[in-house]
């Protein structure tokens, strides 16, 4: 019984013991459990609280650049009215005003002229009256001061540090000004924008990613603009915030302060008030400030010590918490493989989208391989999945239609304004030979339906293989190269770029090429492609890449390896598009015109054997061959004078005559009733006269006699017959 008794205590210990070792290993697990934890929870947090600092200085630069680039936008679009009235400088009052009704972001402007004591002065703000007042006072010497003196010396817009505008609404501001020159290139003055710094104020204030986390904005040269206390704002620089912290962090600040003023992003750990602080600072590219959130390090990781307090107690539950944290760490991850799932959900969807947008455009080349009078080749090559660049060109009636843009921003909304652009010109051009109409219906349709206030640069051109006459209009694209026996910039009148606003009048220019001459057209993406010193590849590279001769893929391949190597390890920053027309026609000798005008009369056709009498001697034709054209066109004259005009009505026919070296062409053209005399059936000469239906005769010697006739209904409701001759 004592051997028994014994046994049973010794299973009693080794079960306690087992329970012992069982409660140990709970005990470890689950303060392993906590440490880890606690380590993981720690940089959780710590990366998610560098997340929200440096996100909320990203959306708070964006907002600062949006309104910095209102208003440079504001002055860009209004400086050609500046430059149209340089002349008048009474009327430049108005434009100042102008600017700052229009703008709500603007509270004041000026106009100074460099060449007479000349600035009126709009401003208006917090909703009162506007006021118009002079610049020019010999108190106050406006060429002097930096808002003038800055953008004259850059040769560019030019932010000024901030100040208080004592005398214009007693505010902070700061100008925004860019030098004026007028229509000779000469310096007329400068032109600005004033804003008041009230919004950044406000804006910097709602910065609450910590309760008593603050913000510090300073200007480029280090005076502090928007600080927790108002006795700092433009009383102090950031350079004399030094003295303020602990002296074995002075140099740790100073490396800060200077790294915010050199334009840098970063983070830095101060000591302030006796606690540690995290400083996250980040530069505003377009005006050279510089903002910074500092947060103190205790209350980034207040949580952390909560939770920590929390798992001690959350310990005694054991299982639980263990139940718990895989429960956590199940959810986590499927949260994270879902993320995944969305991300390659949407990388496809932008490959279907990337590869739409390049269906669009013509990838073939050469393009056109039965023909010898022209060789033609272009490539776009999108900085991101899609871009916003796009090339389009193909051939009617023997004229080459061709176009290149730009379209402003970047990512899917750019690409589909690319795709909207590219598919009203292929529409419009299809009944419209005129560049300048061709932009201007564009520019209609795209200022219509411009919610985003996106605009496309955009040059079109029309290229005449039969003679090598260009007619084309750019509106505010990169002028084109013409390569000829030298290679220069194509004067082109820069106009505005589509959709800015409607109405807008374009203007046309023409040229003419003559045979091996060459246009290179491309969008910025190529000049201002950028190494990784922040070089710009430049216009210089690109005309020494263009030297070599070689056909147009050729120089599609040397100037695209010459980015490329140019670049080097630096990231492709925009889009790059080229264009390459290469005019190899040798029959450009230019065409001979001759116009008859006659009224709706039977009587006047004789008139038609004179004209014809005249074209056959020009161009040198046989005397049965001038009888047959004259029959062809006075049968074609004599349908519309019987028919076009309704009876009893004066209506006119114009017949144009162009005489090429190898074609004649005749050109009729009436405002009378819609006829299409290449639609009417062939006329069967076999029938007899009782069975022969009336009329077709003439259709069918006008058919016969002539190598192609075409007809075309304008929109401006005019009736266009072409008639073309072959000439040996």
């Amino acid at each position: 019984m004592a051997n028994a008794l014994l046994k049973k205590d010794g299973i009693v210990r080794t079960a306690a013991l087992h329970g012992l070792l069982l409660v140990i290993v709970c005990v470890v697990a689950l303060e392993a459990t906590a440490i880890l934890q606690f380590y993981f929870s720690t940089k959780v947090i710590t990366e998610e609280a560098n997340r929200r600092a440096e996100g909320q200085l990203a959306a708070t630069e964006l907002q600062i650049t949006a309104v910095t680039d209102q208003v440079e936008t504001a002055i860009r679009n209004s400086i050609w009215n500046v430059v149209n009235q340089l002349q008048r400088p009474d009327s430049l009052k108005a434009i100042a005003v102008r600017l700052v009704e229009e703008n709500p972001v603007i509270c004041g402007s000026t106009i100074a002229l460099a060449n007479k004591s000349f600035a009126p002065y709009a401003f208006q703000s917090h909703g009162q009256e506007m006021r118009v007042t002079s610049l020019a006072d010999e108190a106050y010497d406006y060429r002097n001061q930096e808002w003038y003196v800055k953008p004259i010396e850059l040769g560019g817009g030019y932010w000024s540090e901030p100040y208080f505008d004592e005398g214009g609404g007693n505010i902070l501001m700061t100008t925004y000004s860019v030098p004026v020159y007028d229509k000779r290139g000469r310096i007329a003055g400068v032109y600005t924008a004033d804003l008041s710094l009230e919004w950044l104020t406000e804006l910097v204030g709602s910065v609450n990613v910590y309760p008593n986390a603050f913000s510090v904005v300073v200007s480029r040269q280090g005076q502090i603009m928007v600080a927790p206390a108002e006795t700092l704002v433009m009383r102090h620089s950031v350079q004399d915030m030094v003295s303020l912290f602990d002296s074995k962090d002075t140099a740790s600040y100073g490396a800060m302060s200077r790294s915010m003023l050199s334009g840098e992003s970063g983070k830095a750990t101060i000591r302030y008030d006796g606690k540690v602080h995290y400083v996250f600072f980040e530069s505003v590219n377009s005006t050279g400030w510089a903002m910074s959130l500092v947060i103190p390090r205790a209350e980034i990781y207040a949580n952390v010590l909560r939770m920590g307090r929390l798992i001690k107690i959350l310990q005694l539950l054991g299982i639980a918490l263990i139940i718990l944290i895989l429960y956590i760490t199940i959810k986590r991850e499927t949260k994270l493989r879902y993320i995944a799932a969305s991300r390659n959900r949407i990388e496809g969807e932008l490959k279907v989208a990337s590869d739409i947008q390049m269906s669009m455009l013509p990838k073939i080349f050469p393009p056109f391989p039965d023909r010898n009078d022209l060789d033609i080749s272009a490539t776009l090559v999108p900085a991101k999945e899609v871009g916003g660049d796009l090339y389009d060109f193909y051939i009617r009636d023997e004229k080459l239609f061709f176009c290149i843009g730009d379209v402003s921003g970047k990512g899917v909304p750019a690409s589909l304004l690319m795709a909207v652009t590219r598919s009203l010109f292929r529409t419009v051009s299809t009944h419209e030979n005129s560049p300048q109409r061709i932009v201007t219906s564009i520019n209609e349709s795209m200022s219509e339906m411009n919610e985003t206030s996106m605009f496309v640069t955009f040059f079109c051109g029309v290229l005449d293989l039969r003679t090598g006459h260009v007619r084309y209009c750019n509106a505010g694209h990169n002028a084109p190269l013409l390569l000829t026996d030298k290679i220069e910039k194509l004067e082109v009148i820069p106009n505005i770029p589509l959709g800015v606003m409607p109405g807008m009048a374009f203007q046309e220019q023409e040229l003419d090429l003559h045979y091996d001459d060459a246009l290179y057209l491309y969008t910025d993406g190529v000049t201002e492609a950028e190494n990784v010193g922040h070089e710009l590849f430049g216009e210089e590279r690109m005309i020494t890449a263009l030297k070599t001769r070689r056909d147009a893929q050729g120089h599609m391949d040397a100037i695209a390896q010459a980015v490329v190597d140019f670049r080097g390890e630096a990231a492709q920053s925009d889009d790059i598009t080229m264009l390459f027309v290469h005019y190899l026609n040798k029959d450009t000798n230019p065409p001979t015109e001759r116009h008859l005008i006659l009224h709706n009369d039977i009587q006047q056709i004789p008139q038609l054997a004179d004209f014809v009498e005249t074209i056959a001697s020009e161009a040198r034709l046989e005397q049965g061959l001038a009888m047959s054209l004259n029959l062809a066109l006075e049968e074609a004259v004599t349908n519309v004078i019987m028919y076009a005009y309704p009876e009893g009505s004066d209506g006119l026919v114009d017949i144009e005559a162009i005489i090429r070296e190898k074609s004649l062409e005749f050109i009729i053209t009436d405002s009378g009733t819609p006829f299409d005399p290449t639609a009417a059936p062939e006329a069967d000469i076999n029938l007899g006269v009782e069975e022969r239906q009336i009329g077709g005769l003439g259709i069918f010697l006008v058919r016969n006699i002539m190598d192609e006739v075409r007809y075309n209904r304008t929109e401006d409701g005019k009736n266009v017959l072409s008639m073309i001759k072959k000439l040996s």
